[in-house]
């Protein structure tokens, strides 16, 4: 593990700190509380999901521009604590929401979010768990076409794979394929939960010939990948159909090593899915809203900031889906 510089006479409280590019070197630290600008809103956390990229920093792997130390979290809800003297629409009590859409600019060395006020009718649970849907959104929605009867193909039943499987549904697919493999038992479980025509081991059955029985048996209009896996990429250009679509989310961080010929072969259309605009998380919001979308199952658990390790371990083994951490214990 490597050293944690010592926290500063100004420390008050903790977070949870990526502080060098090494395995393991995440950790609880006390951290200054940050001083904004006059354009900036300071918020207390209620609740932060864990995302795969945090568990990407825990093992040193990074992508972009970021430096550590950097305090993880991005999926979070809280109360504003104090405001900017420029700022306008917002005050201190108010309960919002992190938006990534701030998240374009090329010189950015943080999440680079901005606040969006929390629907009345979400709880704070809830609107913590907006930013994966607004990504399954752009994917399967805003970014790709289904039409009535299509066959998707859902790669990693993590979170923004089973909301993607919702709204697969939603678009009219005649038929959802969710693969994983032998860790993610109790994830395809919940797929068959929310609707999946399919779900498949790949690591005992062949995703390629239960597709054969899917449909016309032609492979996969939409292939969406959430898994993040260097395999997963193989696994798309193989169920994907002649002129298909691969929506790609999930981050390998290591070389694929494998041809990408069948793009040309199959004259397929391959899309990279980041990040979002304000359109598409008000759109998010609205299914939210209208119970359009199921959250409930994909939450496997609230737990306070500390057992962040324990958090970081299940999610890791794919024994749980989506789990909230609390700094109020």
């Amino acid at each position: 593990m490597a050293a944690c510089p010592s926290p500063s006479r100004e420390a008050i409280h903790e977070a949870l700190v990526c502080y060098a590019k090494a395995d393991d070197s995440v950790g609880l630290r006390e951290v200054p509380r940050p001083k904004i600008g006059p354009n900036d809103c300071l918020v207390k956390v209620k609740f932060c999901g864990i995302c795969g990229s945090d568990i990407n920093w825990f093992h040193g792997k990074h992508y972009g521009n970021w430096t550590p130390p950097v305090v993880l979290g991005h999926e979070w809800s809280g109360e504003i604590a104090e405001v900017g003297a420029f700022v306008q629409g917002f005050s201190v009590g108010d309960r919002v929401v992190a938006e990534g859409t701030g998240a374009f600019c090329p010189l950015r060395q943080s999440a680079g979010q901005r606040l969006a006020p929390r629907p009345r009718e979400l709880t704070m649970e809830t609107a913590a768990m907006i930013e994966p849907l607004v990504v399954a959104y752009q994917a399967a929605v805003h970014n790709s076409r289904i039409r009535v009867g299509d066959t998707v193909v859902v790669i990693g039943p993590g979170i923004i794979g089973l909301y993607a499987l919702q709204l697969a549904k939603m678009s009219g697919a005649g038929a959802v394929v969710v693969t994983g493999t032998t860790n993610d038992q109790k994830r395809l479980a919940v797929a068959k939960l929310l609707g999946a025509d399919a779900t498949v081991d790949v690591s005992q059955v062949d995703p390629l010939e239960v597709l054969k029985t899917v449909g016309d048996g032609q492979g996969a209009h939409l292939v969406i990948d959430a898994a993040g896996t260097a395999s997963a990429v193989t696994q798309a250009l193989a169920l994907v159909r002649r002129y298909g679509q691969i929506a790609k989310i999930g981050w390998a961080l290591a070389p694929v090593n494998d041809s990408l010929d069948a793009l040309v072969a199959k004259e397929v259309t391959y899309q990279g899915i980041l990040f979002h605009t304000v359109e598409l998380w008000d759109a998010s919001v609205n299914l939210l809203r209208r119970k359009a979308v199921q959250w409930e199952p994909l939450l496997s658990e609230v737990w306070p900031l500390s057992r962040w390790r324990e958090a970081f371990t299940r999610l890791e083994a794919r024994d749980a889906i989506k789990i909230l951490l609390s700094p109020e214990e």
